[in-house]
């Protein structure tokens, strides 16, 4: 009960088995589901190409379920020495196959993009003497709970963020609080 925080409460069934959907008319085919793409039963092509002229060097089809990076380093039919990926690569079998077979890899990684027109976490300066965060007014940001996760959130107190001069960079909050 640390923080005056309830314990967790322990789930007594934990599901073993993952729900998989599969179609009636096509079983082969993949439930997909992915942000910005259609949902439903599909097939994905996996293609490699040619840097220099594009050219298409091998193509593989999966059922729709299948991640991008599965079928990825079981596809090297030629010799390579260099691949540039998207950020859909950047797992750690990937990166741990590419360095056993000593292929150097660009892999392209997924950017955390802040709310627009809100100061960004690199303005809030850590005081790792006093255990909190100091915002570009120079207020503390107190530790405050720690979640399932573990991770630590610190908060700003409503009381002085009222009259910030910043506040309208600071959060949208409508308990003025960051």
């Amino acid at each position: 009960m640390a923080h005056g925080k309830k314990p967790l409460k322990i789930k007594e069934e934990v599901k073993t088995e993952k729900d998989i959907r599969q179609s009636t008319t096509d079983p082969e085919s993949g439930y997909l589901y992915r942000e910005n793409k259609p949902e439903g039963f599909f097939y994905l092509d996996h293609r490699t190409t040619d840097m220099k002229y594009n050219i298409i060097t091998d193509a593989h089809v999966t059922s729709g379920n299948v991640h991008d990076s599965v079928p990825y380093l079981a596809r090297f039919g030629i010799q390579v020495e260099a691949v540039a990926l998207d950020s859909g690569y950047l797992t750690i079998p990937i990166c741990k196959g590419l360095s056993d077979r000593r292929i150097f890899g660009v892999i392209a990684h997924r950017r955390f993009h802040p709310t627009r027109g809100l100061f960004e976490k690199w303005k809030f300066h850590y005081d790792s003497e006093h255990d909190h965060y100091i915002c570009p007014n120079g207020e503390k940001l107190l530790y405050t709970t720690t979640d399932r996760k573990g991770d630590r959130f610190c908060k700003s107190d409503p009381n002085k963020c009222v009259s910030c001069p910043f506040l309208e960079s600071c959060t949208r909050s409508k308990n003025i609080k960051k």
